[in-house]
């Protein structure tokens, strides 16, 4: 058999040359628990959402129906990702990374920018829209699995290993404040500490990021009108349930009538105008009116086993890229639907932030499934890594497995 090239760039769907190397299959249990939390979201989505389709649109199946297009496009993509290596992903990082501030900046453009609710988030292609800020969370996760497999000797040493990558965060973070979207900052942020400290950041440098975002954060939220209403409607949600608290009263009284069994899937009443959101951000909500404290339960065991799945699958990885990458999937998975859950049962500030793979939104969704596909190709550990394993033996710098 003809030898490649020395040199030449291999394809991310190229397995020549690699055929002694065992295959297995991708992980079906994350598959699965995937596959059960988009079932239940579009249940959900139309259950919560065909009364307002049907007044606004007059059709009950409006956001049910857009929400299967995305749905088929977030599977494809799933479908397509999982197969392809994923150290590949590691050698597109910084053009993919651009690409995605570029699409930031466009954002900002009066002429460009979808602006919905005091915020501009969106960019409209032809008859949909797109948000480029859900696109840069998994954009940035890769970039930051690329540069601590770089760094990951150096990543210790402030300022030749971890301020570049601050830097690079907080440029980004502050284009995302300018939309404005204090929720995904608070999401990058804390993905970016949690890869920052398995990839073997200082604790003290750590520490001190933490003692610096502190006031930032609330000097963010105490300069801004909204921010600081949210924040009141947080501690005394009831001292302006009609107003300020609405939103958040609302989503309690949802709870409380759902009981331990819930009132019947479809037979919610918060839905009829009372919980604003209630397809989107505040959908566990309506779960837990419809399906009671047993369904929503269920929701999050759900998403407890993807996390377990998602880091089981990150550690057996052959390469520092794929532990990296697959650990920053699962935190950005699990980090948001966290927030999403303390939101809706008060326990920290309002923020808009959807329930992955469950909440109406059709970036959201596929930015999560295509997070998924690449955890699946990392649990297929397919080939291109153990070559990456291989070259970087010949070198002499291997972790030892």
């Amino acid at each position: 058999m003809p030898q490649k090239a020395a040199g030449s760039l291999a394809l991310p769907w190229d397995t020549k040359g690699s055929r002694d190397a065992p295959r297995v299959g991708m992980d079906q249990v994350l598959l699965c628990v995937t596959v059960m939390l988009t079932i239940v979201g579009l249940i959900m989505v139309f259950s919560a959402s065909a009364v307002l389709a049907g007044n606004r649109y007059h059709d009950s199946w409006y956001y049910l129906k857009r929400q299967c297009v995305w749905l088929m496009v977030g599977l494809s993509l799933l479908h397509v990702l999982s197969r392809i290596d994923y150290v590949w992903w590691k050698r597109v990082s910084l053009p993919l990374l651009g690409g995605m501030t570029t699409l930031l900046a466009m954002v900002l453009i009066p002429s460009l920018g979808i602006a919905a609710n005091g915020a501009r988030r969106w960019l409209g292609v032809g008859p949909i829209s797109i948000q480029p800020a859900e696109m840069l969370k998994l954009g940035l996760v890769i970039y930051l699995a690329a540069y601590l497999t770089k760094k990951e000797r150096r990543i210790q040493d402030f300022q030749a290993g971890l301020l570049p990558a601050l830097l690079v965060v907080g440029f980004l973070s502050g284009l995302v404040l300018m939309e404005p979207d204090l929720g995904t900052v608070v999401v990058l942020g804390l993905v970016t500490g949690s890869l920052l400290f398995v990839g073997g950041a200082s604790l003290s440098h750590l520490s001190t990021m933490v003692l610096c975002a502190v006031p930032i954060g609330l000097a963010l939220v105490l300069s801004t009108e909204y921010r600081r209403q949210r924040l009141m409607a947080f501690l005394q949600p009831w001292n302006d349930a009609s107003d300020t608290g609405f939103q958040i009263t609302q989503s309690f009284l949802a709870f409380g009538s759902g009981g331990l069994f819930g009132v019947g899937l479809g037979e919610g009443k918060q839905k009829l105008y009372f919980l604003p959101e209630a397809h989107t951000d505040f959908v566990l909500a309506l779960i837990g009116e419809e399906l009671g404290f047993v369904g929503t339960g269920v929701i999050i065991l759900l998403f407890v086993l993807f996390m377990v799945r998602g880091f089981q699958i990150s550690t057996r990885a052959r390469v520092p890229f794929g532990r990296y990458l697959g650990i920053g999937i699962t935190t950005l998975i699990g980090v948001q639907a966290l927030i999403n859950a303390c939101v809706v049962t008060g326990l920290v500030p309002t923020k808009g932030l959807t329930l992955p793979f469950v909440s109406y939104g059709g970036s959201s969704l596929v930015v999560s499934l295509a997070g998924v596909g690449m955890l699946l190709s990392i649990s297929r550990d397919r080939h291109a890594g153990r070559g990456e394993m291989e070259h970087r033996s010949g070198h002499g710098w291997a972790r030892d497995r």
